[in-house]
C-alpha cells in the first residue's frame, strides 16, 4: 500500500501570467463590460466550434434562459430535459413559465434516454434539452429521429467546449446550445457561458434580450456617430452580458483549449487501461465518432462488486487526500422538483442508479503524471 499522502483537488483551473496580462488591456483603457474583448472571444468561440453566431453571457444558466426566451418557450409549453443532470437545465425551463418533463438516463454514458424521450412526447413539448453530460455529447441522431417536427433543440452544452458528435462539434448539433465557463470546466472565465447558433434570427433576438431588449449594444451606441441616439426596447430583456475582463481572460483560455483537452484525453485513455483491471469500478463509456471533452472524469461504482459501498470508497479515498464527487444529481428526487411534481424516485430509476452510484475522480490540466498514479493506486488499495 502506498504510504505518502498528496493533496489531489477534483478540479483546478488552469490559469497564469497569460489570463493575468490580459486584464490589463480592459483596465487601462476603462472599457470594463461588454465590449471588444467579449467580440473577440465570441468570434474565436463561434470559429473554433464551426457555428456562425455565439454570444457571450454571464452564465451557462443564464445562455440556457436566454436560449429558450428566443424560442419564445413560455407558459403552457413542455420541455423534455434529462433526470440526471444540474439542476440549471431544468431551472432555466421553469424561468420562462414553462413546464420541465423529465427523461430518464442510460446507465453507460449517462446522458439522455431516447426510448424514454419517446414516452414523454406530448402535443405541448415545444424543445428539449440535451445534456452533453462531462463533455459526452447525447446521440443526436437517435434524438432527432423521435422528435416531431416544430420540437427545438437545445443543447446543454455547459461541459462540452470542444466535444464534437460524428465530426460535428458541440454547439451546433442543435438550434442552439449553452456553454459554461465555470472554474470546474475545461476553460474558464470565472462565471460565464456562451449560447451558439446558426440561425440569424434566433441569434438577433438573443442579442437583444441579453442587454435589456435593447435594439442597439452598447458598443454600438458608444462608438457610433450619434451619441444622443438611445436604443429602442421592443422586448422584455435580461442583463445578462459579460465583461470585458472575462472576455479577455477567455480568449486566452480559448486558446489553450486544444491542448488542454489533448492532455486531459491522454490520460483518460490511461485510466480507462488501468481501471479496467480493478473489475469493480467502471470507467465512463464513448462510443464510436464522440469526441469526448473529459469536462470530468465519471466511473460507475458496481455496487454488486465493490468491496464498499460508493459513499464509503469516497470516504477512503478522501481520507488519502483524493477529493471525488458524486457525478451529478437525479433533479427528480431533489427537494423542490420532488414536491412540485410529486415525483418518486423509482420514476427514473436510471437516473437515480447514476445518482446512487456514480464518482468523478480527479482529472484536470493541473495534475502530475504521479497524481495520476497515486489515484489508481488507491483505487486499488481499497479492495
Amino acid at each position: 500500500m502506498a504510504t505518502d499522502k498528496r493533496t489531489i483537488q477534483i478540479s483546478l483551473p488552469c490559469t497564469g501570467e497569460e489570463e493575468w496580462q490580459a486584464c490589463r488591456g480592459p483596465l487601462e483603457s476603462g472599457w470594463l463590460t461588454q465590449g471588444p474583448q467579449v467580440a473577440a472571444f465570441e468570434k474565436g468561440f463561434a470559429e473554433r466550434h464551426r457555428v456562425t453566431h455565439a454570444l457571450a453571457t454571464t452564465s451557462c444558466t443564464t445562455a440556457l434562459h436566454l436560449a429558450l426566451a428566443a424560442l419564445g418557450i413560455g407558459p403552457g409549453d413542455e420541455v423534455i430535459v434529462p433526470a440526471f443532470t444540474w439542476i440549471a437545465t431544468a431551472n432555466a425551463v421553469l424561468y420562462c413559465g414553462a413546464t420541465p418533463v423529465f427523461a430518464d438516463v442510460r446507465r453507460d454514458t449517462y446522458n439522455i434516454d431516447v426510448e424514454d424521450v419517446k414516452r414523454r412526447l406530448t402535443p405541448r413539448t415545444k424543445a428539449i434539452i440535451p445534456v452533453h453530460l462531462f463533455g459526452l455529447t447525447a446521440d443526436m441522431d437517435a434524438l432527432r429521429a423521435v422528435l416531431p417536427k416544430g420540437v427545438r433543440i437545445v443543447e446543454d452544452a455547459a461541459c462540452a467546449s470542444g466535444a464534437s458528435y460524428q465530426g460535428t462539434p458541440a454547439g451546433g448539433l442543435g438550434d442552439c446550445a449553452a456553454f459554461s465557463f465555470h472554474p470546474r470546466k475545461s476553460i474558464t472565465t470565472g462565471e460565464g457561458g456562451m449560447l451558439t447558433t446558426n440561425d440569424p434570427e434566433l441569434a438577433e433576438i438573443a442579442n437583444m434580450l441579453r442587454n435589456h431588449g435593447a435594439s442597439l449594444s452598447e458598443e454600438q451606441r458608444h462608438l457610433g456617430p450619434r451619441p444622443y441616439l438611445l436604443p429602442e426596447f421592443n422586448l422584455l430583456g435580461f442583463n445578462y452580458r459579460m465583461t470585458d475582463l472575462q472576455g479577455a481572460v477567455g480568449l486566452v483560455q480559448l486558446g489553450k483549449l486544444d491542448g488542454f483537452l489533448a492532455e486531459r484525453r491522454r490520460w483518460a485513455d490511461w485510466y480507462r487501461e488501468e481501471l479496467e483491471k480493478i473489475g469493480w469500478i467502471r470507467p465512463p463509456k464513448v462510443p464510436q465518432g464522440y469526441e469526448h471533452a473529459w469536462q470530468a472524469y465519471v466511473t460507475y461504482v458496481d455496487p454488486e462488486r465493490a468491496p464498499y459501498a460508493r459513499n464509503e470508497i469516497m470516504d477512503r479515498l478522501q481520507q488519502r487526500g483524493i477529493a471525488t464527487r458524486p457525478g451529478t444529481h437525479a433533479v427528480h428526487m431533489l427537494g423542490y422538483y420532488r414536491d412540485r411534481l410529486g415525483l418518486k424516485p423509482e420514476e427514473f430509476p436510471g437516473a437515480r442508479d447514476c445518482d446512487a452510484h456514480t464518482m468523478a475522480i480527479p482529472l484536470h490540466n493541473r495534475m502530475s503524471a504521479e497524481d495520476y498514479a497515486y489515484v489508481v493506486q488507491a483505487l486499488k488499495d481499497i479492495a
